[in-house]
C-alpha cells in the first residue's frame, strides 16, 4: 500500500502512483496523492485528473 509523502494520506490509487511517475519521473519514490500533487504542481486536482484520462487514451502503459 502506498502512502502520501506530504500528508501521509494512506492507499493511494493506481493511476495517481502512475501520474506521479508520469510527471516527476519514472524513478521517483516520494509518491503524493491527489491532493498534495496539485497543491505541488500548482493546478486543480481536476486538471489532474483529466490529465490521467488524456494518458490513458493515448495508450501510456504507466496506467495499464
Amino acid at each position: 500500500m502506498r502512502q502520501c509523502h506530504t500528508c501521509g494520506k494512506k492507499d493511494i490509487k493506481k493511476n495517481t502512483v502512475a501520474l506521479n511517475k508520469k510527471i516527476l519521473g519514472r524513478k521517483i519514490e516520494a509518491i503524493q496523492c491527489l491532493e498534495c500533487l496539485s497543491e505541488y504542481l500548482e493546478v486543480t486536482e481536476e486538471e489532474l485528473l483529466d490529465k490521467i484520462e488524456e494518458f490513458k487514451n493515448d495508450g501510456c502503459k504507466l496506467f495499464a
